[in-house]
């Protein structure tokens, strides 16, 4: 692995946490604790973390990297996450799918599904929706909620997203939150990111949670649904020997691992 992307995966691993271990990093990037302690030090001296002991911590409230990183990271274990939430869902169904890296990879797999009518903040998974509905007999149909738009997570948002979203009712919402944990729910680092995620819950009549193994366990700044809202956790297969995974499923808490 790259010096360049274990300095992402570290970033990525402080914009949900306050604070994490050398031990967390290491086993989380499968890498040896003194790679982790030179690439800890050569990040703080670039001003981006503080070092303190067993572990590091954010200077201050860490925004999410913009979508188009996030989705290079973890890239196969999102992918197969997305397919194993295909398993779960019908062709003529309306969905909820918000702007999340995950879900994003989803709207690309939701071509083998026909009759569904998607709807969505995310302007990348409108557009791929669009594309490889173009020649098709059955086509899905694809609805952008309008709203106040954000380069960076390439989504609109907003108090007109939230109204457009109480105008349906879908079947599913396919949500990818920043950490999902039985204390913290599903939640969000992003205030208008919480609030889209929020009322897709409150109008689906089902929650289907997608996220990859590093979020497990972990809370961020805005719950958006109570672990008992939550339908069904579609996760990877490295998070299976996480103890926080056993506690969400002691908690009640239905798991699909791709």
């Amino acid at each position: 692995m790259l010096q360049e992307e274990r300095f992402l995966r570290i970033r990525t691993l402080l914009s949900t946490l306050s604070s994490v271990s050398t031990d967390r990093i290491a086993q989380d990037l499968e890498v040896s604790r003194e790679t982790i302690r030179r690439d800890i030090l050569a990040l703080e001296a670039m001003g981006l973390l503080r070092r303190v002991h067993g572990g590091i911590v954010a200077h201050g409230p860490q925004p999410e990297p913009p979508l188009a990183v996030r989705q290079t990271v973890r890239a196969s274990e999102k992918r197969a996450i997305a397919r194993a939430a295909l398993q779960l869902l019908q062709p003529g169904q309306t969905l909820f799918l918000d702007a999340g890296s995950s879900t994003t990879i989803l709207a690309e797999e939701l071509a083998s599904l026909s009759g569904l009518t998607v709807i969505t903040n995310s302007l990348n998974a409108a557009l791929k929706l669009a594309a490889m509905a173009a020649g098709r007999s059955a086509r899905n149909e694809v609805i952008l909620l309008g709203g106040r738009t954000d380069p960076e997570v390439q989504a609109t948002h907003g108090d007109s997203t939230v109204g457009e979203i109480h105008r349906y009712r879908a079947d599913v919402a396919l949500l990818s939150p920043v950490g999902i944990s039985v204390a913290g729910g599903a939640s969000s680092f992003e205030h208008h990111e919480a609030a889209v995620a929020r009322a897709m819950t409150e109008q689906a009549q089902k929650l289907i949670v997608l996220a990859d193994h590093s979020k497990i366990g972990q809370t961020s700044r805005v719950t958006y649904a109570k672990l008992s809202e939550v339908g069904t956790l579609v996760t990877d297969a490295a998070a299976e020997a996480l103890p926080a995974l056993a506690a969400l499923k002691t908690a009640g808490c239905p798991v699909v691992l791709a």
